[in-house]
C-alpha cells in the first residue's frame, strides 16, 4: 500500500480554498503542539471533514463573528464531526485548522498506540465523512556547516570598487554566477519572495529593510541555533552598500520569512519540518501574493503539499526547490511540475531537468549579526531564487517557465547559472554582459 494517502473530493475548489490556507481570517490553526520540542511523526495524521456553517442567528440575535474566535475550530458539525471520528478510531486531536471557502476542517491526529498507520488511514478514507487522509511526513533542509575559515574583520579582502561591502571579495559565488554585471541592471526591487525555512534573524544589520514580513507556523521559543533561514535569506537579499559584510544575489528583493522548520538539537545538525507546518507556511505564500516561494529543504512525495505548490505554480508563482544530497528527484519538492530544482554546482552533474549553482563555502550570514560559511543545495537554491528575482523585476510579467528556461541556458557544461547571461537573452540585448562584469554602484537598498 503506499503509504502516502490523499483523497481529494471536489478537488478543484478545495485546492484553490487551500491557497488560503493560515493566512487569511477564519483560516486560524488551533493550539498547535510546540512541533520543535518533539513528536513521533510515524504516530501521526492529517484527516479533513466538511466543515458547514451552522444556523444563522435569529433576528435581532447578536452573530459571533470570526475576529471574536482567536482559537476558530470550525463550525458546530464539524468539530463534533471531529469528535465522533476521534471516538470511533481512538484517534487523539492534536491541532486544527478551518478552510472556510470549501468549508473543511483539517486535523492533526495522534495514532493509538497499537494502531498501524496504513490500516488506519485506509480504514479513514473509506469513511464517508472523511475528505482527505495522509500521513504527517517530515522534511529536512539542506544545509550544512563549511570547512573553509569564517571571514574576520581583521583581515579585510580586496572589494570590487563599486562596492564598499567588505566581504564581497570572499564571495566566491558571487563572481561565478555573474552578479555584479547582473546588478548594474537589476537588484531584484520590490520582488516578494517567500522564504519557507527555519526563522530568520531579521534585526541582522546586513537585512536590514529586507524582511518585509515574519510568522511562526512551529510554534515555541526559536533556538540559538536555529539559523538556517538566515543563511538562505543572506544570500538572496543581504543589503549592498552599506559598508557591512556581504551582497546579496538580489539585494532589493523583500522577504516574506515563514517559520515552518525548525533546528535539530546537538549533535545533530540541519533543521526539520512537517506536512503541518509546511501547508500552512505554504498557504500563507499563497495569500501573501509572494512572486517566488523559496523551499531549501525535501523529503518524500506528499499529496497535500504537491497540491499546494501545483495551485502556487498555476497562479503563475515560482517555485524554487532543493535536490537532496542522494540527488533523488523522486520527493517533494523537486518531483513536483513545475518546480525549478536546484542543486550545487560543485556537485551535480549537468542534467537538463536541474539548475546549478554555487553550493559550497558559501559565506553568509548568521545570527546574532555574524557572518560564517555554510554549504549545501539550500545555498545554491538560494543564489538561484535570487537569480530569478533579478528577471521578476525586469520582466515582471514573463512566464516563470520562461524565466527558469533563460536561466538553465545561460548554463555551459558543467558550469553555474549566468545571471548576466540570462538577463542578455531575456532583453535579446548584445553587450550586456562584458568581459570584466563590472557594475556601476548599485546603492543600498530602499
Amino acid at each position: 500500500m503506499r503509504t502516502a494517502l490523499l483523497l481529494l473530493r471536489s478537488a478543484g475548489a478545495w485546492l484553490l480554498s487551500l491557497a488560503s490556507l493560515g493566512a487569511v481570517a477564519g483560516v486560524r490553526p488551533i493550539e498547535a503542539p510546540d512541533w520543535s520540542a518533539g513528536y513521533e511523526a510515524d504516530r501521526m495524521i492529517v484527516v479533513a471533514v466538511a466543515d458547514r456553517p451552522d444556523p444563522q442567528p435569529a433576528a435581532g440575535a447578536t452573530p459571533r463573528g470570526y475576529d471574536a474566535l482567536p482559537n476558530y475550530s470550525g463550525g458546530n458539525r464539524a468539530v463534533v464531526a471531529a469528535a465522533r471520528l476521534s471516538s470511533d478510531y481512538a484517534l487523539r486531536e492534536l491541532s486544527a485548522w478551518v478552510i472556510e471557502p470549501l468549508q473543511l476542517r483539517c486535523m492533526v491526529f495522534a495514532l493509538p498506540q497499537a494502531a498501524d498507520r496504513d490500516d488506519m488511514l485506509a480504514r479513514l478514507l473509506r469513511d464517508k465523512r472523511v475528505r482527505l487522509a495522509q500521513p504527517l511526513q517530515e522534511f529536512d533542509t539542506f544545509g550544512s556547516a563549511a570547512t573553509s575559515a569564517p571571514a574576520t574583520a581583521s583581515a579585510p579582502p580586496d572589494v570590487p570598487a563599486a562596492y564598499n561591502d567588505p566581504y564581497l571579495g570572499l564571495q566566491h559565488n558571487f563572481s561565478a554566477i555573474a552578479a555584479a554585471a547582473a546588478q548594474r541592471t537589476t537588484r531584484g526591487d520590490g520582488v516578494r519572495i517567500a522564504l519557507i525555512d527555519t526563522g530568520v534573524d531579521a534585526a541582522h544589520p546586513d537585512l536590514d529593510g529586507r524582511i518585509a514580513e515574519q510568522r511562526d507556523f512551529v510554534g515555541g521559543t526559536a533556538a540559538s541555533n536555529d539559523r538556517h533561514g538566515t543563511e538562505v535569506a543572506g544570500v538572496i537579499s543581504a543589503v549592498a552598500n552599506n559598508k557591512l559584510g556581504i551582497v546579496g544575489i538580489a539585494p532589493a528583493a523583500h522577504v516574506l520569512a515563514y517559520r515552518a522548520c525548525w533546528s535539530l538539537p546537538p549533535p545533530a545538525t540541519g533543521a526539520r519540518c512537517n506536512s503541518y507546518t509546511l501547508a500552512l507556511a505554504l498557504g500563507a505564500a499563497l495569500a501573501s501574493d509572494a512572486q517566488i516561494i523559496n523551499l531549501s529543504l525535501g523529503g518524500p512525495a506528499d499529496p497535500l503539499l504537491e497540491q499546494l505548490v501545483a495551485a502556487a505554480i498555476a497562479r503563475g508563482t515560482i517555485v524554487v526547490g532543493a535536490v537532496p544530497p542522494d540527488r533523488r528527484l523522486d520527493g517533494f519538492p523537486a518531483d513536483v511540475a513545475g518546480v525549478v530544482a536546484v542543486d550545487s554546482v560543485e556537485d551535480a552533474p549537468p542534467s537538463a531537468r536541474v539548475l546549478r549553482a554555487p553550493g559550497r563555502d558559501i559565506l553568509t550570514l548568521e545570527p546574532g549579526g555574524h557572518f560564517d560559511y555554510a554549504s549545501g543545495s539550500s545555498l545554491a537554491t538560494a543564489h538561484v531564487t535570487g537569480a530569478l528575482a533579478l528577471l521578476l523585476a525586469l520582466k515582471p510579467n514573463e512566464p516563470a517557465a520562461t524565466l527558469a528556461a533563460v536561466l538553465r541556458d545561460s548554463q555551459q557544461e558543467s558550469s553555474a547559472i549566468d545571471v548576466c547571461r540570462a538577463i542578455a537573452a531575456l532583453r535579446r540585448t548584445a553587450g550586456v554582459c562584458d568581459s570584466e562584469r563590472a557594475p556601476s554602484a548599485p546603492g543600498k537598498g530602499p
